[in-house]
């Protein structure tokens, strides 16, 4: 079954809501007209160290919030389809996406997986894929151990909790590689992840992110 037309066919059932205030809204519609420009653009330049691009769709504030909580929540709804479609208009628009193989969601622990229900990074990622036509792969990268959250974690502490927590699949050799999140803070995650990409052998390591905080480095 065609996209349109599957979705055309769950709006029927489940019909969509803006992910940011619980509005109806159309079938094809990201956010309702009173909050489509609610979302502010991200406009820093926030770079990862040992990758080769970074983009953000939006900057993360309370404006966002309400997106991004449904999916930590493990409330799908539209959110996923809104985030992941602003983050491909950005992609697209930066040429990004001419430089890209395969797209990568960052992974989370099964355990955390399961007791979500998801992991939206791998929804927001499939989202990315569908619109650019490139292909996504969830089970490409995994993370092997479970780790401490990093919210209120230092600098040393964040990548001590991360040390050695991903291992990337002989799949991505070669390959120019897309990895997708949901919200970068301190880019940590991600350093970390793009690590055991390119350990594997990817020819490039390209970060994107719905969501970016705002900082000092931006």
């Amino acid at each position: 079954m065609k996209y349109p037309l599957k979705r055309k066919l769950l709006h029927l059932f489940f019909p969509s809501r803006c992910p940011l205030c619980g509005e109806l809204i159309g079938a094809f519609d990201r956010f309702c007209a009173g909050c489509a420009d609610k979302p502010v653009r991200y406009e820093g330049n926030f770079s990862i160290e040992g990758t080769d691009s970074f983009t953000a769709a939006f900057e993360y504030d309370d404006n966002i919030k309400p997106a991004v909580f449904l999916l930590k929540d493990g409330i799908c709804g539209n959110a996923a389809y809104a985030l992941g479609g602003a983050l491909a208009d950005r992609l697209r628009g930066n040429g990004t996406d001419s430089d890209i193989d395969i797209i990568v969601p960052a992974p989370m622990y099964r355990c955390d997986v399961r007791k979500r229900g998801f992991n939206q990074s791998a929804l927001i990622a499939e989202e990315v894929g569908r619109i650019l036509g490139i292909p996504s792969d969830r089970s490409a990268v995994v993370k092997t151990r479970p780790t401490h959250t990093q919210k209120g974690l230092r600098g040393r502490e964040r990548k001590v909790n991360l040390s050695n927590a991903f291992s990337a699949s002989d799949r991505l050799k070669g390959k120019r590689v897309l990895l997708v999140d949901d919200i970068c803070t301190t880019g940590s995650t991600l350093r970390e992840v793009a690590a055991a990409i390119k350990k594997a052998g990817a020819a490039s390591v390209h970060c994107a992110c719905c969501c970016k905080t705002i900082s000092h480095k931006d």
